[in-house]
């Protein structure tokens, strides 16, 4: 069984549909000619109990061939004056369970049924029995009037059993081109059904021998292949995009990279011609190319922290723990880093108590991102203004702000506004904010502000107050 199991699902998808098809039209077919056999063979014996009922030998002939002794005086064979009871047997059934025929070739076995018509136990009986010669007979046994006798008529069944095997030929000749018509239509049918799954199945291979991710197969009506081809089309398209943004995420970090690589480079080979000619560099000179190299080194950590980042699947499963955190306190800290980055500068804050289920270390590094531009365009002497009330953080600054045809770019990775790009910075940082932003539930926004500066604002759902056994971090 399991071997034709393993066998059945080694065929083609199509071959296996025909088969089916073919095997369940098999199937009702049979169960259709097992009917149509059993009725047809209830109505055929209806019919030979209606004849035999209906022409009967006459009475006083049966009673003529029995003599005072209840013997048959006589045997006819083959002749009576009624054509239609030439097929018949007639034969005479005592109390006893005695018989003699009296008309016909063979006797027929007596069953107990044509003793109880005898006795007068039943008014009649219709039965089948078994001739001396070996052949089916329907009987039909009736009390013989005036006498205690019955007459037992028999018929052979073989004008039943004619009529059957001409049907089962019949039957098994309709049936056969009925399942050969049922295999053939199930393989057309199959082949007709499937051919959008092989249009599916080639532009598949296509895309995996040549990785064309731009192929698209055409789509019609509204059908489960018509919705399997809508989601390969949607599932290229999104590929494609994924790689279109993979390879300018590449081309924009080397881009980045090889700025402060060259400015690296530069300045070590100064420092290195110098120790190879032995012509000393002026002290201030090479303390400056020095400071140089650690802004680069430094600037190359914060790039390739930025790009691991956002490495990161979407999903937010970055390896830390999604928990329960006191927003305010996150700010408050990132305020006190903020406030090392630029002594120069004054930040207020005014921090609601707010609770969010977020990743602790992504929070962070996106409220000090933001906190860090702030910073960064606030002029020497400026205010930053922190607060936070209901879920809601808001950061603003003084500074020059951003041009209204720049703001919806401000997130993209790597972008950097033209008056920015002479500041330190991998223009990553924002992009870090709006991900991280958008895998809490939450939104980010930057705006203009009144009177000069920007508005950094970010909305997290949580509560006021803290989940009931909960710990914060």
């Amino acid at each position: 069984m399991n071997r034709v199991a393993r066998r059945f699902r080694g065929l083609p998808l199509r071959s296996r549909l025909a088969l089916l098809v073919a095997t369940a039209v098999a199937v009702a077919v049979a169960v259709a000619a097992a009917v149509c056999w059993f009725v047809v063979r209830d109505a055929l014996v209806d019919s030979l109990d209606d004849a035999l009922s209906e022409n009967r030998v006459p009475d006083n002939w049966v009673r003529e061939m029995i003599d005072e002794n209840g013997q048959c005086r006589r045997t006819i064979i083959g002749q009576y004056d009624a054509p239609n009871l030439l097929k018949q047997t007639v034969q005479v059934v005592d109390q006893t369970g005695g018989s003699c025929v009296v008309l016909g070739k063979q006797a027929i076995e007596l069953k107990e049924a044509d003793t109880e018509v005898a006795l007068r136990e039943s008014p009649g009986s219709y039965h089948d029995a078994t001739a001396s010669n070996g052949s089916q007979y329907r009987v039909f046994t009736y009390p013989l009037e005036g006498t205690p006798y019955a007459v037992s008529a028999a018929r052979p069944l073989s004008e039943v059993d004619d009529t059957l095997n001409n049907l089962v030929l019949v039957l098994v000749l309709v049936a056969g081109i009925g399942v050969l018509g049922a295999g053939g239509a199930g393989l057309w049918v199959a082949r007709t059904g499937l051919r959008p799954v092989d249009r599916l199945t080639e532009a598949v291979e296509h895309v995996a021998r040549t990785e064309d991710l731009n192929l698209r197969i055409p789509v019609g009506g509204d059908d489960e292949i018509a919705r399997l081809s809508e989601s390969f089309n949607s599932m290229t398209a999104s590929l494609a995009s994924s790689r279109d943004l993979q390879q300018q995420l590449i081309a924009d970090a080397g881009h980045e990279l090889r700025t402060p690589l060259t400015s690296l480079r530069t300045n070590i080979e100064l420092l290195a011609r110098s120790e190879e000619t032995g012509r000393a560099i002026p002290p201030d000179d090479r303390k400056a190319l020095l400071a140089s190299v650690t802004a680069q080194m430094t600037e190359l950590a914060v790039l390739i922290g930025d790009l691991q980042e956002l490495s990161r699947p979407d999903t937010g499963a970055g390896g830390a723990k999604v928990q329960v955190v006191a927003l305010h306190d996150v700010t408050r800290t990132a305020i006190e880093r903020a406030r090392l980055r630029g002594p120069e500068l004054t930040i207020t804050a005014e921090l609601a108590p707010w609770y969010v289920r977020v990743e602790p270390p992504a929070l962070e590094r996106a409220i000090v991102n933001i906190l860090d531009n702030a910073v960064k365009f606030s002029p020497r002497g400026g205010t930053v203004e922190v607060t936070l009330d209901r879920g809601r953080l808001t950061v603003r600054d003084h500074g020059p702000g951003i041009p209204e045809d720049e703001l919806p770019h401000v997130f993209d990775r790597f972008w950097r506004s033209p008056s920015a790009r002479s500041l330190p910075g991998s223009g990553l940082g924002l992009s870090i904010v709006a991900r991280t932003v958008r895998q809490s539930g939450g939104e980010v926004t930057l705006t203009a502000a009144e009177g000069g500066g920007t508005v950094a604002t970010v909305q997290l759902p949580g509560a006021a107050t803290p989940p009931p056994e909960t710990p914060l971090t």
